[in-house]
């Protein structure tokens, strides 16, 4: 282990005066890995840190070692990396800045719609110090962290942009920009608002003037910001108590012309429809304080938006045209209430009193906070005549619950669709003290008597409205693929998360070898699903080849004339080969599973390698062949490569074998030939592979082996007595000198095509790929095996094991909400598909995938 030089570690430890030698690399990464582990032991609200542009951090890692391992290409190979990187200058947060911004002297404002680990960084406050110290530049942009969350959903997060409001003087109706955090408390904007306008503190008034109407009188209190739901970029409006000049006529949000006189707010933080209200239609005496401790105010303000909660219990006629504004990015939220709010069930609940049902004690819930926000939200939209309305509340009430959806970033619908039914039903939920139900091992019951059980079992846990419109129930089948043990169970969902089968097909190259040594190479071409998986590949591949039965094929990628990896995961998907790899299926007869492999590699031993300086490099394409011994010995291993590399002898080629070879390969015409024989296939000449075979075990040695390892590190001469100890997999290396290459023709193993042959192509775009809705339900529905990182513990087997598993719906709800996954991954790869849904708008019947008859009302 390197030691940091004493003198850079005494400056270092936190206080030392004087100047420190230059540090090296290592000593820098160190001295700032140990910062960062230090912070986060410390993590507390108040902590300073600092962002930093990716641009300039990422020429920094690149000098101190990090990062990378990550920007290897696939890991396959360091050659190409450039480790000499030089020594980065100043910092530089130029690029993360607003133009002009930071000038006069104000502080720099960050460019909106930043990502973290993209476009900027964030260090602890002594990791800025040290880089500081190290590089100087800057500008300087200090964040806090903050606490953010509720109850038991607490975390911390640093305030990256903090509160941006526009302050509106009413005296001449200046504007000016006040940046503020979020959990700033009321007092604390008073006194900037204050120092900003210089006025006195006892003669200002502030109004929250959002989209420039007057809502709220902000009276000086310890309330935060966050808490009085003040919005991004949001006016407010300063007015001097004592202010003798008339100021400009203003509307509230209802369209009425406003005095300048300082209004009581409403004192009700909560409102529920059905409660005693006053003529204006908010409530006057009716408060519900639903978190211990928190204060009357801090929950709801009824005259945001202009509204509160109206009593009436019936749908007004003309209500529910309303939109929702924009709030930054917000249309994700948007268009996920817009369908819960028109949603007839829940519009009829939640426009009736339903205040008996909120479930204050719930651990999982959100202390009904949640569902008395949502309910508020679509009386107003069912509200007459109303306009657009801005769901300040409901987004303060969101960013509390669910931090991950707090600022003006875009989220993706559906988690906040989730989030948000799955809030309203344990905020709502009917059980408050949920009974302990034992799961039961169900022994050949009817699936009726099952399901009806686990039904009432949920429902004696969870009963809400949310239950009622929202969920189903699905059968669930596993199967243990050892032995064959069937475990069934039905359980509850709140929606199918549907996958897009696609139809748009790839061309892959494939070359095939015979890996029991009774034929050449050969090439095909085969056109299969763009997203489909390798079982989809090997048949194809068997349909080209005429794969008889009883043969099988194994899948490899080639890369650096070595086995990069075995495609033996039928359900592998294809997006995780490139058109750049080269794959090789080997035909073996019988199936392979459990048989030890004996992969063969070949090295270059030949003098004219040797006088180059080339120890002996690797080429051309490996072998894999099935040894039927548990326990070879060597002369088993010389036996076997013997036979897989019999149709390479050249004594035993024939005129026939050569007339079509191009490129070490037969011609791909004579692939396809053969391709198109319709099941009619010729028997394959076995000659090569039968009758010149010798038993090399009883000769002296025809070539030179060399065991290796998995890594290809170690190399020991393998003999006919050699003892073999190694596992499913043995790797030899085959050494090519002048004598093998007269014996046999290395050409067939060389220029291995890649999968998608680039020449002459022109791009050319195609159509949008459309599939039906019922497509997408039944790839839902089709048996798949799980993930490895999600194993099932068989309890016949007593292990944990990849099963199968089988998805039959068994009953649906009366609103079925649908989500379709939009991205497909590999294991480098983010896709987001363009796959256009077609389904249908009215009488959507999915009677035919139910195993238990019911009705769908909506969809």
């Amino acid at each position: 282990m390197t030691m940091i030089d004493s003198r850079c570690l005494m400056e270092n430890g936190g206080g030392g005066g004087g100047s420190c030698l230059p540090c090296t690399p290592e000593e820098e990464k160190q001295i700032v890995e140990e910062l960062n582990r230090e912070a986060e032991r410390d993590l507390k609200e108040g902590n300073l840190y600092f962002v930093v542009s990716s641009r300039w951090f990422l020429k920094w890692e690149r000098y101190v070692g990090q990062g990378l391992v990550d920007n290897l290409d696939n890991g396959k190979s360091l050659e190409s990396q450039d480790l000499d990187v030089e020594r980065p200058g100043p910092i530089d947060n130029s690029d993360i800045i607003e133009n002009g911004s930071g000038n006069d002297g104000d502080e720099p404002e960050l460019v909106r719609m930043l990502l973290e680990g993209k476009d900027y960084v964030l260090v602890p406050k002594k990791v800025w110090e040290k880089l500081v110290q190290w590089y100087k530049g800057g500008p300087t942009l200090p964040r806090k962290m903050i606490s953010q969350g509720a109850f038991n959903k607490m975390q911390f997060n640093v305030e990256v942009y903090p509160l941006r409001l526009k302050l509106i003087d009413s005296r001449d109706d200046s504007e000016s920009t006040i940046q503020i955090s979020k959990k700033a408390s009321l007092q604390e904007l008073y006194e900037r608002v204050c120092s900003v306008r210089r006025v006195e503190r006892e003669k200002a008034s502030i109004w929250d003037y959002y989209n420039k109407q007057k809502s709220s009188q902000l009276s000086d209190s310890n309330q935060t910001l966050e808490e009085l739901h003040l919005q991004m970029d949001q006016e407010i409006l300063l007015e001097l108590k004592d202010d003798s000049s008339p100021s400009p006529s203003r509307k509230d949000s209802t369209g009425n012309e406003l005095a300048v006189v300082a209004l009581e707010p409403p004192r009700s933080p909560m409102s529920i429809a059905g409660g005693p209200v006053m003529s204006n239609g908010h409530l006057s005496s009716y408060s519900l304080n639903l978190r211990p401790g928190s204060a009357p105010n801090s929950s709801f303000k009824d005259m945001d938006d202009g509204f509160g909660a109206h009593t009436s219990v019936r749908r007004v006629e003309k209500g529910g045209l309303a939109g929702l504004q924009n709030m930054g990015n917000t249309c994700f939220m948007n268009s996920a209430l817009q369908c819960l709010v028109h949603t007839p069930q829940l519009v009829e609940y939640f426009l009736q009193d339903y205040s008996e049902e909120i479930n204050t004690q719930n651990p999982l819930g959100m202390h009904g906070e949640l569902a008395l926000a949502f309910g508020d939200l679509l009386r107003k939209l069912w509200s007459s005549g109303r306009t657009a309305v801005a769901p300040r509340v409901f987004k303060g009430k969101l960013a509390l619950f669910a931090p991950q959806f707090s600022g003006y970033n875009q989220h993706d619908s559906q988690e906040l669709l989730a989030f948000l039914l799955d809030g309203l039903h344990e905020d709502l939920n009917r059980v408050k003290q949920k009974p302990y139900i034992e799961m039961k091992d169900w022994g050949g019951e009817p699936d009726e008597e099952i399901a009806d059980e686990c039904w009432r079992n949920h429902k004696a846990r969870n009963d809400s409205v949310i239950v009622d419109v929202c969920q189903g129930q699905y059968k669930s089948t596993l199967v243990c693929p050892i032995c064959s043990k069937i475990s069934i169970t039905f359980d509850p969902f709140m929606y199918l998360s549907l996958p897009l089968p696609s139809t748009v097909t790839r061309s892959m190259t494939v070359t095939v070898f015979y890996g029991d040594g009774s034929g050449l190479p050969m090439p095909y071409t085969i056109s299969v699903l763009k997203h489909g998986n390798c079982r989809d590949l090997s048949q194809a591949l068997g349909t080209a080849c005429c794969l008889e039965g009883g043969e099988s094929l194994l899948l490899a990628e080639v890369f650096d004339h070595k086995i990069y990896r075995l495609l033996e995961n039928p359900f592998e998907p294809l997006v995780s080969i490139k058109d750049e790899d080269r794959i090789v299926a080997y035909r073996f007869s019988g199936k392979g599973a459990g048989r030890k492999k004996l992969e063969i590699i070949h090295q270059d031993k030949s003098a004219l390698e040797l006088l180059k300086g080339n120890v002996g490099k690797y080429f051309g394409t490996p072998l894999i062949t099935y040894m039927d011994d548990d326990s070879p010995s060597g002369a088993d291993i010389y036996s076997a490569a013997y036979k897989v590399l019999s149709p390479l002898k050249r004594a035993c080629s024939s005129t026939m074998a050569h007339s079509g070879k191009e490129n070490g390969f037969l011609s791909e015409a004579n692939g396809e030939t053969s391709s198109n024989c319709n099941g009619e296939c010729e028997p394959r000449d076995q000659s090569m592979g039968d009758t010149e075979l010798e038993d090399s075990s009883g000769l002296e040695l025809p070539f030179q082996l060399i065991l290796t390892d998995d890594r290809y590190s170690s190399c020991k001469p393998m003999f006919k007595d050699s003892v073999i100890n190694f596992g499913n997999h043995i790797k030899v290396v085959f050494e090519w000198t002048e004598k093998e290459q007269k014996l046999y023709d290395s050409s067939y193993l060389k220029d291995l095509p890649e999968v998608y042959n680039k020449t002459g192509y022109t791009a050319k775009k195609t159509r949008q790929e459309v599939v039906s809705l019922f497509s997408c339900l039944e790839a839902f529905l089709t048996e798949e095996p799980l993930g490895p990182d999600d194993m099932w513990y068989c309890p016949s087997c007593k292990e944990h094991r990849q099963a199968t598993k089988k998805l039959d719906l068994w009953m649906l709800p009366d609103v079925l909400v649908f989500h379709l996954k939009r991205f497909s991954y590999s294991r480098y790869l983010k896709n987001k598909l363009d796959t256009f849904v077609d389904f249908p708008i009215h009488n959507l019947d999915l009677s035919k995938y139910l195993q238990k008859r019911w009705t769908i009302s909506h969809v």
